[in-house]
């Protein structure tokens, strides 16, 4: 597995739009429009960074895993890790192998059009990893 560099960190969010406001007009940086991604139960807005992006997640549908993150973490709070990989089949075989767990039987397309596949957090120091293809 070749992983080609750290893609980004995802801040579940109890309100998306003071969130990305507080991105946007006090920090002053670049953020994308909202994207709604039904299958994974999320909306995303990106704040992009000169050397990396943060993931802004909100809940989108009823069965939506931030909606039970945030219900433990009415803050919001670090949901996830995103590094990316030359191959991403590779990368999934090659952490199964090692006795990681992926999250589900094969890969899913992510927020960026790429297949991206989340790894158990118990398997990787207790922290979700989400592994995406460069």
């Amino acid at each position: 597995m070749c992983c080609t560099r750290f893609h980004s960190v995802a801040h579940a969010v109890p309100d998306l739009k003071a969130s990305t406001a507080f991105y946007r007009d006090v920090l002053q940086a670049t953020v994308s429009a909202e994207e709604n991604l039904p299958e994974h139960g999320v909306t995303t807005v990106f704040v992009e960074l000169d050397n990396t992006k943060i993931e802004l997640l909100h809940p989108y549908g009823e069965n939506s895993p931030i909606a039970g993150f945030l219900k433990k973490n009415p803050m919001g709070g670090m949901h996830h890790i995103c590094i990316e990989v030359d191959d991403i089949e590779a990368a999934v075989e090659s952490v199964r192998n090692a006795g990681v767990r992926p999250l589900a039987k094969q890969t899913k397309i992510g927020a960026h059009g790429k297949p991206v596949m989340f790894l158990h957090p118990k398997d990787c120091g207790g922290v979700l990893m989400e592994l995406e293809q460069a």
